[in-house]
Order: C-alpha cells, then sequence, then structure tokens
C-alpha cells in the first residue's frame, strides 16, 4: 500500500497529536484504524473476487478442450465402428466360410453335500488347555473374580 517509514510515522503521529489535541488523537486513531482495516478487507475481496474469475476462465478453457477432445474420439470410434461393420458385412457375405465345430460337452454339477453349518473343531482339547484358550464364556463376575488382583496380609 502506502510506503511509510518509522521517521514519517513519527512526523504524521507530531502532526495529528498538535492538529488534534491529545484528547481526540485516540478516537481519530481508532478510527483510523476501522478505516484501513476496511480498505484492506475490500482490497482483499477484490483480489479473491479477481482470482476467482480467472479460475472460471481457465475451467471454461479446460472444459471446451476436454469436450472437443471427446468429440474427436467419437468421431474415431464411430469411423472405427463403420469399418468394423463393413469387414463384418463382407465375411458374412463371403460363401467360403465354414460353421463352427461343436464345443465339447459341459460337465453336469454335483452338489458337495457338505454341510457348512456344521462346525467341527480342529484343535484338540488338551492344547487348549496347556495354551490357555477359553473353550466356554466367562459371565462378567467370573472374569472379575479371575482378573481380580491378589492381596498379601
Amino acid at each position: 500500500m502506502i510506503d511509510l517509514g518509522i521517521s514519517k510515522m513519527a512526523l504524521i503521529g507530531a502532526v495529528a497529536l498538535i492538529v488534534i489535541g491529545p484528547e481526540k488523537l485516540p478516537r481519530v486513531a481508532r478510527t483510523v484504524g476501522t478505516l484501513l482495516g476496511k480498505a484492506q478487507r475490500y482490497v482483499n475481496d477484490v483480489k479473491a473476487e479477481v482470482n476467482r474469475s480467472m479460475e472460471l476462465d481457465e475451467l471454461r478453457k479446460m472444459k471446451e478442450s476436454v469436450e472437443s477432445a471427446a468429440r474427436d474420439v467419437e468421431n474415431s470410434v464411430r469411423t472405427g465402428a463403420a469399418d468394423f461393420e463393413k469387414q463384418w458385412s463382407d465375411a458374412i457375405a463371403a460363401p467360403e466360410v465354414q460353421p463352427l465345430p461343436e464345443p465339447p460337452a459341459v460337465p453336469e454339477y454335483k452338489h458337495p453335500k457338505k454341510k457348512w453349518r456344521l462346525k467341527q473343531g480342529a484343535t484338540p482339547q488338551w492344547y487348549k488347555a496347556r495354551n490357555g484358550i477359553r473353550t466356554r464364556a466367562l459371565s462378567g463376575a467370573a472374569r472379575v473374580a479371575r482378573y481380580r488382583p491378589k492381596k498379601f496380609d
């Protein structure tokens, strides 16, 4: 904004103190500060609006380039499809085409007869007992009793 040094600020403060007087100086300084703040906010808003408009222009240009690329791809696909259709019709019209042989027979599905709901544990009980793996659920009271710290008397 305005390039003011410390010496210039001191000179402006001294002149303001002489002209306005010491009683009104704090109120005038507060008013000048609020006006400067409003001016800075306005400048920031204008900058933000300019940046937004520049971004919108860039987005419009990008949109146009993507749309033109999509049109080019669509045209190339259409020409490729038309060429394929022409080749296909020429291939079907040719009499020397022989029918394909029958594919081999697919084997019939057999149900595995597994009972997936019946779970059978493969881990032996002695292994669970040795390693401390729980085989039964503990109630809340039993869990509290089991993990209660021991009292030393």
